[in-house]
């Protein structure tokens, strides 16, 4: 009997993973019609793409934007949006939302747009690489978010939105404000364009 019991336990715990994965996707939907189902996100929409971000970004993120330390800025009209939706998620939900969309897929890397990818390089890894990490996948302990996968207009506007003081302004946004800093490091905005080529040149297949 003990034999019978152990054996069934996987079985147990599978399904009761699968419950919990099929919970959170349900938790998901509200956010999935911008996002997209598989979290890859929608640049139409001007939704960056959510999978296989790290969840504690992911979770800060909702936070801020439910507090209004994001999203509150009047030019920040994404941001808005983004704000009222998070008004209608609760805190258990955030976390669960989070941990599920860490737990997907990176989307596909598309081609990179045309630019100077030596420039971009060179200034990505002086600027940005010792915080997103040197193949711009990001770094948990220095929470700094994954930027490969991401839309190259998505990267512009949150770039500029820093550097205007659209996004870092808050007083509560620690890590906003470091950003808003380092956006005053490249000197031109054909540099940032080079950057983000080199940020899209990232996780293609060989």
């Amino acid at each position: 009997m003990t034999f019978i019991l152990m054996s069934c336990t996987p079985l147990v715990l599978g399904s009761a993973a699968s419950h919990a994965d099929e919970a959170a996707a349900a938790r998901y939907q509200s956010c999935a019609a911008c996002h997209g189902d598989a979290g890859q996100g929608n640049p139409e929409l001007h939704a960056p793409a959510l999978a296989g971000q790290d969840a504690a970004y992911l979770a800060r993120q909702l936070q801020h934007f439910k507090a209004g330390i994001r999203g509150a800025d009047p030019r920040d009209t994404q941001g808005a949006q983004m704000k009222a939706m998070a008004a209608t998620v609760s805190d258990e939900d955030i976390l669960v939302i989070a941990e599920y969309l860490a737990a997907l897929p990176l989307p596909a890397q598309v081609a990179p747009d045309t630019g100077d990818l030596k420039n971009g390089n060179n200034y990505y890894h002086a600027n940005c690489g010792a915080c997103h990490g040197g193949e711009a996948q990001g770094n948990p302990g220095l929470n700094a978010p994954a930027l490969a996968g991401l839309d190259p207009v998505y990267l512009k506007t949150q770039f500029q939105n820093f550097r205007l003081g659209v996004r870092g302004s808050h007083p509560e946004d620690t890590y906003g404000k470091q950003m808003k800093m380092m956006s005053s490091t490249l000197p031109s905005d054909k540099d940032l364009d080079d950057v983000i080529v080199f940020i899209q040149s990232q996780g293609l297949a060989e």
